[in-house]
């Protein structure tokens, strides 16, 4: 029976290895037999580099190569986190970079992909963050840097992020509901799927004046949480805990 799955938000790092094994236990358990497999951002903690080659990221690489050799498709998407990915990791995991935002025929529905932190427009700081961050020039300039210090900017980037979060109001995390009906008017789409917001649901809406879908993938930090869906299955949110 024809399957498509998709995660995001696992944030892997050597400090927590129990997602690190749940990821693994889904790949031999959930992933076999899919068609494919979509990865939406934030899959990785922090990303320096590809050359930096973690065992860690290694070893993701390895499973994920095993599943494309296997059949199913893979692709990965950029989320806030792990933005430097590149094509070099992504050839030895046998995956496919994806654009963000991107639109696929989802079993003949055309349904919008995005990581989506670009839909969280009421945290202008953020967003301006973001801009800097997703600069090419900048991106260029950083990635010619020794690894160590690249190293060291991704901690200090990260334990500013979380001081500064942690002042934030719940609503300026979110999705601006105005962005999401914006976004999918301008890509003509009826279904959204995206992570980001670590509030796994699935939420009804209307887009041009007709019923649409808007479902959010659940994070990897309790629950291993992913969405599985096929051509004659409405699609699911589907999670166990992690340990």
């Amino acid at each position: 029976m024809s399957r498509t799955l998709f995660i995001s938000d696992l944030h892997l790092e050597e400090n927590r290895p129990d997602i690190t094994r749940a990821f693994f236990e889904f790949l031999q358990q959930q992933a076999p037999g899919a068609e494919r497999l979509y990865i939406l951002g934030d899959f990785f903690e922090a990303w320096i580099g590809d050359d930096e080659q973690t065992p860690l990221q290694n070893q993701v690489a390895d499973a994920l190569h095993a599943l494309a050799t296997s059949g199913t498709e893979v692709f990965l998407m950029h989320g806030n986190r792990d933005f430097l990915i590149g094509e070099t990791y992504c050839q030895r995991a046998g995956a496919t970079l994806l654009p963000d935002p991107t639109v696929i025929d989802l079993y003949g529905t055309p349904t919008l992909l995005m990581h989506g932190d670009s839909l969280c427009t009421a945290d202008v700081e953020y967003q301006k963050f973001r801009a800097t961050m997703r600069n090419t020039q900048w991106q260029d300039m950083f990635l010619q840097r020794p690894l160590e210090d690249r190293q060291t900017t991704a901690r200090q980037l990260r334990e500013i992020s979380m001081a500064k979060n942690q002042g934030k109001a719940e609503f300026i995390m979110d999705v601006t509901p105005e962005e999401v009906i914006r976004v999918m008017e301008a890509h003509d789409v009826q279904h959204l799927i995206h992570g980001h917001t670590h509030r796994p649901a699935i939420h009804r809406l209307e887009v041009n004046g007709t019923d649409a879908t808007r479902i959010v993938l659940g994070d990897w930090d309790q629950h291993a949480w992913w969405l599985e869906t096929g051509p004659d299955r409405q699609a699911q949110l589907l999670s166990h805990p992690l340990g």
